[in-house]
């Protein structure tokens, strides 16, 4: 191995902090092709790994660097995020470990394969030179604010089996300004959350009312309008809500802000998930996370299905039982009800969307046919309406 191999490897040895981005693939496998002393064959080989999973990855070693220094969770990062000051080894820790990065951007094709005295013909690769000493130390700055981790990559995620935080593989886009109408609604969820972002006392919100109205819509446009200010959105089904302890200690230190996203919430007496969701209603210590407000979404008022048979038996409290499982929905300190929109407010939500989707037709026909689909549909919704101007477009 010659000086200048030997140089890189033993640095990479000894990272501390960002341990991680050396144990990434492509960086890993540069450094076993930097410390391959076998035959030309072999170094080859080598090389030819490290190159096709950088491929695999965009193909620029600088940029690849650039996100995975920028995205990294390690203790550095976490303590900057709290708005901490590092000790002072740590900071030469991290500056070192900087220069190590950045003279990495510096390498090229050639000068990697002159190293091992290989042909100059092999797969060549980018790699935009990056000067991390000043770069990383400013995107840390924000990190309270963008994150670190898988936090900084994505902003919602979806709770495994064991109440860890995966992100969600195609996260829905949608925006603001993509929906129609309900302004009044939509802001009280805007203005909570704002609260929330600016570290003020913020409600968790039950939004209920009818089908297709935009309740699921409004709190996925919220999280993505914030998004960029520190927000992030984890949506929970009914059934993991007895991992909301879980979930809510695993988000308890982060800087971030986030929404438990619970859509179509209902329970069913003796519901085994009531307690914990009333858990962190009441504000249970245990359960509760200064950092997040609950979302959820609902057909039903009280979120109970009841029965008629559900209020006979023998308990001799069952009146209490009742009161209690139908006033669920009165310990969230914010309930906004989304009601179907009448007929003025369907049909200028269809002239929206025909616009939007350059459906060209009369407005009256428009209109008319849009009024027959609902009348078809049993009901007038947005998502009717959605559902009408796509039929349009497919011809139907």
């Amino acid at each position: 191995m010659n000086t200048a191999d030997l140089k890189i490897t033993s640095a990479l040895a000894s990272v501390v902090l960002y341990r991680n981005v050396v144990q990434d693939p492509v960086v890993s496998r540069l450094n076993e092709y930097l410390k391959c002393e076998g035959s030309e064959l072999d170094k080859i080989a080598c090389y030819s790994d490290f190159v096709a999973c950088l491929y695999k990855e965009g193909g620029d070693l600088g940029c690849l660097l650039e996100d995975a220094l920028r995205c990294d969770d390690n203790v550095y990062v976490r303590i900057l995020a709290a708005r901490k000051t590092p000790e002072r080894y740590m900071e030469r820790a991290f500056l070192r470990e900087m220069e190590l990065f950045t003279a990495l951007t510096e390498m090229s094709a050639e000068e990697l394969l002159a190293m091992k005295e290989l042909p100059k013909d092999l797969p060549g690769f980018a790699n935009t030179k990056r000067d991390f000493t000043t770069m990383i130390p400013a995107a840390l700055s924000r990190a309270s604010v963008t994150g670190y981790g898988i936090y900084a990559r994505h902003g919602m995620f979806q709770v495994d089996a064991e109440g860890h935080l995966v992100p969600v593989p195609s996260p829905d886009p949608i925006s603001i300004d993509d929906l129609i109408g309900y302004s009044l609604e939509r802001n009280q969820v805007i203005e909570n959350t704002r609260a929330l972002l600016n570290g003020m006392p913020a409600a968790n919100a039950l939004l209920t009312g009818d089908a297709g109205t935009g309740k699921s819509s409004t709190i996925k446009a919220v999280a993505n309008m914030f998004r960029a200010d520190g927000l992030r959105l984890i949506e929970m089904k009914k059934e993991q809500l007895p991992l909301l302890s879980t979930v809510m200690g695993e988000i308890s230190d982060n800087p971030l802000k986030f929404i438990i996203f619970i859509d179509d919430l209902t329970f069913v007496p003796d519901d085994p998930s009531f307690g914990s969701l009333k858990a962190v209603l009441e504000g249970s210590a245990s359960a509760k996370a200064d950092n997040a407000v609950i979302y959820a979404t609902s057909n039903r008022r009280h979120m109970i299905r009841e029965t008629f048979s559900s209020r006979d038996g023998d308990e001799i409290h069952r009146n209490d039982t009742i009161e209690e499982q139908t006033s669920l929905s009165a310990r969230f300190g914010l309930t906004i009800l989304f009601q179907k929109p009448n007929k003025m407010l369907y049909l200028e939500i269809v002239r929206t969307l025909a616009e939007r989707k350059n459906i060209t037709m009369d407005v009256t026909e428009l209109e008319t046919k849009a009024e027959a689909f609902a009348l078809r549909k049993g009901h007038r919704s947005a998502r009717v309406a959605e559902q009408f101007t796509d039929s349009l477009l497919a011809g139907l």
